[in-house]
C-alpha cells in the first residue's frame, strides 16, 4: 500500500490534518461498517485517510469544492509554477515583487487561462501573503504579490485512489445514504 498523506497535497483552507490521529482511532471503532460518507469532503483528506485505514470499506467523498479538479490539473499547475520561478529569478525571496515582474506573471497566467483551467488557489499560495487566496485573475491583479514561489512541484499520486467522488448538497447526500446499513440488513 502507498504511504498515506498526512495533509492535502494541494493548498486548501481548513483541511482537517490536526484531526487525523483521533479520526484514525475512531475509524477502527466501526469494524463492521462498510460505507463511510464524508459529507463535508473539502480537500478529501479524511476520505483519503478513511480509505487508507479501512481499505475494505467504500468511501464516498463529497467534493462540493471540486478539489479533485485541481488535482487532475496538477501537471499544468506544476508547469506554470516552473515558469513563474523563472519570472521571479533575481527577486528577493519572501519579499514584495516589483510591479514589472507582477505584471509579467499576470500576463503569463492570462495566456494560460486562455488555454483552459488555472488553479488560482495553488498559484496564490506561491504569490500572495500567507493564507491569502485569489480565485480568479481579477483578484490576483488587485493583490500585492510576493516571491514565496514553491521550489518544487506538487505530487498528488494516489491521493484519491479508491474513493467514490460525488458532488451533492450535504443534506441530499445524507438522505441518500442514511439507511444504507438498514437496506443491507433487510
Amino acid at each position: 500500500m502507498k504511504k498515506p498523506y498526512t495533509s492535502a497535497p494541494l493548498p486548501f483552507m481548513g483541511q482537517k490534518r490536526r484531526f487525523l490521529t483521533h479520526f484514525k482511532t475512531a475509524l477502527n471503532e466501526f469494524e463492521n461498517t462498510k460505507v463511510f460518507i464524508d459529507l463535508f469532503g473539502g480537500s478529501g483528506l479524511l476520505s483519503h485517510t478513511a480509505k487508507s485505514v479501512r481499505p475494505d470499506a467504500q468511501v464516498v467523498y463529497n467534493d462540493f469544492d471540486d478539489y479533485h479538479r485541481r488535482l487532475l490539473h496538477v501537471d499544468k499547475t506544476n508547469r506554470m509554477l516552473e515558469r513563474i520561478r523563472e519570472l521571479v529569478t533575481g527577486c528577493t525571496e519572501d519579499k514584495k515583487l516589483p510591479n514589472d515582474v507582477k505584471w509579467s506573471i499576470i500576463d503569463y497566467i492570462k495566456s494560460e487561462e486562455a488555454k483552459g483551467f488555472v488553479d488560482y488557489i495553488t498559484l496564490s499560495s506561491s504569490l500572495l501573503f500567507s493564507m491569502k487566496y485569489a480565485l480568479n485573475i481579477q483578484e490576483l491583479e488587485k493583490s500585492t504579490m510576493y516571491n514565496c514561489v514553491r521550489k518544487s512541484g506538487y505530487n498528488v499520486t494516489g491521493y484519491l485512489d479508491g474513493l467514490q467522488i460525488v458532488k451533492y448538497d450535504y443534506k441530499e447526500l445524507f438522505n441518500k445514504y442514511k439507511d444504507v446499513d438498514k437496506k443491507k440488513a433487510a
